[in-house]
């Protein structure tokens, strides 16, 4: 992977992380969301999207997009998707540790780290970690 590629890729994932996680405040400060008939569901998405941190959570969502088209345009994605996985997984996780207080068990702890391990091995290129 180019330095370009790893460089945009981490900003993918910096970006969806803070996507994530303003959208989640953005959901609970709109009071929630559910999905009914579809009068109920069109005037949770209109509450939604009259939430201010829900809306940059979405345009925040649609800019890493837009970056992570680039990276797939010119990295190979077999390892560029697998990078910023893990990146997200590690960074969403703790972002909600940090930001809504969600306990993090040892078990978690665990599970997280043998997913990132087995993110690791599927993404070795030439004898190095991608």
């Amino acid at each position: 992977m180019s330095t370009s590629g790893l460089v945009l890729v981490l900003l993918t994932a910096a970006v969806t992380t803070a996507a994530n996680l303003l959208l989640r405040t953005g959901i609970v400060a709109a009071g929630g969301f559910s999905i009914g008939g579809l009068a109920e569901t069109i005037r949770s998405l209109v509450r939604l999207f009259l939430e201010p941190r829900f809306t940059t959570g979405f345009v925040l969502y649609f800019l890493a997009s837009v970056i992570w088209f680039r990276v797939i345009a010119t990295e190979r994605l077999s390892v560029a998707y697998p990078l910023l996985v893990s990146c997200t997984f590690t960074l969403v996780t703790a972002g909600a540790v940090i930001a809504f207080g969600e306990s993090l068990t040892r078990r978690q702890v665990l599970g997280l780290v043998a997913i990132l391990a087995g993110i690791a091995l599927i993404s070795i290129e030439k004898g190095t970690a991608a």
